[in-house]
C-alpha cells in the first residue's frame, strides 16, 4: 500500500490551514473505521482502553479532561488529537458547557 499525501489530506486542508485536524464529515478509505463519542456537559466517561486501542481521537467540539490514576488532569480542546491507548486513566470528563464530541479512526479489522 502506497502513502499519498495529497490523496489522503483531500478535502481536509481548510481545517489544516487553521491548525485543526477533523475527520467529520469526511470520507475514510476503507480500510478505516470511524467512531463518534459525545460527552454530556458535566459527564464523566469511565475509560475503557479496549475501546480506545489503536485510535487516533481528535477533539472535535467542546472540551475534554483525561482523568489519570494518579497525578494531575489534561484540558484539550477542539483540534487536539489524542492516544488514548494503554493510559493509565479513570474517565474522561467534559468540563464544559457544551457537549464534547471526539472522534476515534483505527484500522478497520
Amino acid at each position: 500500500m502506497s502513502f499519498s499525501a495529497g490523496r489522503c489530506l483531500r478535502g481536509m486542508s481548510g481545517a489544516l490551514d487553521r491548525g485543526e485536524l477533523s475527520f467529520l464529515g469526511r470520507r475514510l478509505p476503507s480500510a478505516f473505521v470511524m467512531r463518534v463519542v459525545v460527552v454530556a456537559p458535566g459527564d464523566r466517561r469511565a475509560y475503557d482502553e479496549d475501546e480506545w486501542r489503536g485510535s487516533i481521537v481528535v477533539v472535535e467540539r467542546g472540551e475534554i479532561t483525561l482523568e489519570p490514576r494518579a497525578g494531575s488532569s489534561h484540558r484539550f480542546a477542539p483540534g487536539d488529537v489524542l492516544w488514548l491507548d494503554g493510559l493509565a486513566l479513570l474517565a474522561l470528563r467534559n468540563p464544559g458547557r457544551e457537549p464534547a464530541v471526539l472522534v476515534a479512526v483505527a484500522r478497520r479489522g
